[in-house]
């Protein structure tokens, strides 16, 4: 296990505020929950705070990166924010220096933002997305209806691929990208339900391919939003199966675009998510006319012929991995002959429920 880090729980920190140690009246150093990104001394407390912890765990290998500000908002700034990109250099640079000072090298940096508010003012995406002290990108999708609250295991998928093209045109450095927050937490907290497993487990795995074919980094960070609070181990089977996917992709040569509007299908009843470069391409295609009336994909029905055309890549031959993104195993290989075209075309595959495939260059 790999932990993202983030110190400070923002949202807790904000409903609690009046019992946190940081308020004046409990002898702490800021005396109101709209200066936290202002105070100086609030600023030396989260230094602290970042320096006994790396210099606690730093050394670990299981200490993947920071998120040094869950949920930046303007609300932690006198409701602006102008002082975010400042904050985040004066706090990524402080943690980054004191880890280079103690271990030669520093852990991967970030700042999460909740996805609705990088409409309210052009700097918030330019701090998230493109700040030059950061190294990846994060967001948490927490969109109304179809992630929060969902009736169905499809949409959530069809708005994580939109989302996710919408944060990767944000970037103009080919950072990382990937969703560290998402799930069912207006159903959870506001309805007091609980998803049944099979629906949820499947909402899941919809929701990680749809995330990772798009471009972002992995499947998303799921919020559990369940009792107990952890991942079902339907949602750890569909972490495994698309872990055994990756070897299919040369990932350190991998420069993909977002190519979910550019991919054509042979048939409307599929939605699309693709990322690719000239070489290599990841696409996962789900059918979305077979919703029965639990919100789940039929498994009961005739498979869908179906063919992608996907754009960019260049001539040559490719090997066409077809993938169960249930069991995680291999359904077939192909190769195919990319000559002359505009679009490498997939042969016809039939498609039940969902497939996805990994597109390979392996020669002239």
């Amino acid at each position: 296990m790999r932990i993202l880090l983030t110190p400070y729980d923002t949202f807790w920190m904000w409903e609690r505020w009046l019992q946190h140690p940081y308020e004046c009246a409990n002898g702490g150093p800021c005396n109101d929950r709209s200066q936290w990104l202002l105070c100086a001394d609030t600023r030396n407390a989260i230094k602290q705070r970042l320096a006994f912890a790396t210099e606690r765990w730093g050394a670990s290998g299981a200490l993947f990166a920071w998120d040094i500000w869950n949920e930046i908002h303007p609300a932690h700034a006198a409701d602006g924010v102008e002082p975010f990109a400042e904050f985040v250099e004066d706090i990524g640079s402080f943690l980054r220096q004191t880890e280079l000072r103690l271990y030669g090298r520093s852990h991967p940096q970030t700042v999460s933002v909740f996805g609705p508010i990088l409409n309210r003012d052009p700097l918030v995406a330019d701090c998230t997305f493109r700040h030059p002290c950061l190294d990846f990108a994060s967001t948490h999708f927490y969109e109304s209806h179809t992630i929060d609250n969902p009736t169905n295991t499809v949409d959530a998928a069809i708005s994580a691929g939109r989302l996710t093209r919408e944060a990767l045109a944000h970037i103009s450095d080919n950072r990382p990208f990937l969703d560290s927050e998402h799930g069912p937490i207006h159903s959870f907290k506001d309805k007091h339900k609980i998803l049944p497993a099979p629906f949820d487990d499947e909402y899941f795995r919809h929701f990680q391919w749809a995330h990772f074919a798009s471009g972002g980094a992995g499947g998303g960070m799921r919020w559990p939003n369940r009792h107990p609070h952890s991942l079902t181990p339907g949602m750890r089977s569909a972490q495994q199966a698309l872990s055994r996917f990756l070897p299919l992709i040369r990932w350190q040569e991998f420069r993909r675009l977002n190519l979910n509007k550019e991919t054509l299908v042979s048939d409307e009843a599929l939605a699309v998510f693709c990322c690719g470069d000239t070489k290599q391409a990841v696409l996962w295609l789900l059918r979305t006319n077979t919703i029965d009336v639990s919100g789940m994909t039929s498994k009961d029905i005739e498979g869908l012929p179906a063919q992608a055309k996907i754009p960019g890549l260049i001539n040559g031959r490719y090997l066409i991995t077809a993938w169960d993104t249930y069991s995680g195993t291999v359904i077939s290989n192909k190769e195919v002959i990319h000559s002359g075209q505009s679009h490498l075309i997939l042969p016809v595959y039939y498609i039940i429920t969902d497939m996805a495939f990994a597109v390979s260059f392996i020669g002239d």
